[in-house]
């Protein structure tokens, strides 16, 4: 899952052709001979592209109507650049999804054409030579990788455990990701990271060489929430009764969390069957990532901190 950012969004121009507003012709300017305008040369008016707007009327909010002798007022609106929409459309179209376990097949195929129209828009060409745009903490929002449904799917069912993040993040300086799974549960949260090294291999391709995983320490929650009551096959429960056994449990978890938070990680190797891959860039800009694996996959992330994300 790596690519690599420089924003070059160009605002999509319309271009307006105008025509001659003079010209010599007998039908607009009669003995156009013997017409002064005959010894005067009109230029052409050049074609410019001009930006992207729409116009929309003010309507008056007045509850009188609007005044008969005020003139009507247009407000120019900028459009939203083709390229923006789409993004915004492929986002929207994973809502329900769960970063694409659950997609059904009409969503997918939504998914497909979304992806397909934005690599055709791609503005950054060369992924690998757009390193610095690379940089920084990435967000999975949606993922065709089917070695990825069995961690997703803790999340999809009555599990405890959910997976509540998988992110990657790239220093491009010292040419190295780390893909990371957060997982959270009723008391705790932990992670498993793995670390790797990247080497370019093309303008788009990038070649990844794992080199170990590790296992975060759990970092226990050491403040329980229990509501006054919960209703239950529609009769509501009293839980105050239970105020003085929450105490002792946030006791004996805050002083858990103390000792376990204290213990370093813990590191495992990865087999060297499972430690090389490619990645191949299809898409990059300032907060958007389209990535295409060795097996077909297909990944696409959002920078940590985007709109997107919203």
């Amino acid at each position: 899952m790596i690519s690599s950012t420089s924003t070059k969004m160009a605002s999509t121009a319309s271009v307006n052709q105008f025509p001659r507003i003079f010209h010599q012709s007998s039908k607009l300017i009669p003995n156009a001979a013997s017409s002064p305008f005959s010894r005067i040369n009109f230029p052409s008016l050049s074609t410019k592209p001009v930006a992207n707007f729409s116009v929309r009327a003010v309507v008056s909010d007045d509850e009188w109507g609007p005044d008969p002798e005020e003139p009507a007022v247009a407000v120019l609106e900028k459009k939203a650049p083709e390229i923006d929409t789409l993004k915004k459309q492929l986002v929207d179209s994973f809502y329900g999804t769960q970063r694409g376990l659950s997609a059904s097949a009409e969503t997918r195929g939504e998914i497909v054409e979304l992806i397909s129209q934005l690599e055709a828009k791609n503005p950054t060409p060369a992924p690998t030579e757009a390193l610095t745009l690379l940089n920084g903490k990435w967000i999975l929002v949606y993922t065709s990788f089917s070695g990825l449904f069995p961690l997703l799917s803790r999340g999809a069912a009555l599990s405890p455990v959910k997976v509540e993040e998988i992110s990657q993040t790239i220093d491009s300086v010292s040419f190295t990701v780390q893909n990371s799974v957060v997982f959270a549960g009723p008391l705790a949260t932990t992670s498993i990271t793995t670390n790797a090294k990247f080497e370019l291999r093309s303008p788009k391709r990038v070649q990844i060489k794992f080199e170990e995983g590790v296992i975060g320490t759990p970092q226990l929650t050491d403040s329980i929430e229990l509501p006054e009551n919960v209703e239950f096959l529609g009769q509501k429960i009293d839980l105050s009764p239970f105020k003085g056994l929450l105490t002792s449990v946030q006791d004996t978890a805050s002083s858990l969390a103390k000792t376990i938070s204290s213990q370093p990680p813990l590191k495992f190797s990865i087999p060297d069957r499972n430690s090389e891959s490619w990645l191949l860039t299809t898409y990059l800009d300032d907060d958007l990532r389209i990535s295409r694996g060795d097996g077909g996959s297909v990944f696409v992330l959002v920078k940590e901190g985007s709109p997107l994300l919203n």
